[in-house]
């Protein structure tokens, strides 16, 4: 499974993290643990275990967002979507180790009424929102390992 990538905003980004993929993996899946180290996460429940269609309930910018698990690989790549507030997301993370690390890949489709009605300022909310993600998961990450 992939993005819609015909949606109105598909952002794609890349980071390198210098820590083992079991840490990154963990904190990444570990969806009630995400508050207490990404400060953009207000919060984070997983109503069952993390499977293909499990779903978990978050909240982020004042969005209450609930996910479905779509697809999982574990230490590997998570897809996950949902509607939020008229907005259908589609979100793929991947993870590859490197020599030095690992690297994250992010790539996100957002359709929907309110993203048509701004595609610009919804892109540019969308590539903050995962850049900060990218940066705090490094950040993170790093000082664990």
């Amino acid at each position: 499974m992939d993005i819609d990538r015909t949606a109105p905003v598909v952002v794609e980004l890349h980071q390198s993290v210098h820590a083992p993929l079991e840490t990154i993996w963990r904190m990444h899946t570990d969806v009630d643990s995400w508050p207490r180290w990404n400060t953009g996460i207000d919060t984070a429940v997983l109503r069952e275990p993390l499977a293909v269609g499990a779903v978990f309930d978050w909240t982020t910018a004042g969005l209450d967002i609930s996910s479905t698990v779509a697809e999982l690989a574990p230490g590997r790549r998570i897809v996950r979507g949902g509607l939020a507030h008229g907005i259908t997301g589609i979100h793929v993370w991947e993870f590859e180790e490197t020599g030095d690390g690992v690297r994250v890949s992010t790539r996100e489709s957002w359709a929907g009424a309110p993203v048509e009605a701004n595609p610009h300022a919804m892109h540019l909310a969308l590539e903050e929102s995962l850049r900060a993600w990218l940066r705090v998961l490094k950040t993170t990450a790093e000082k664990r390992s």
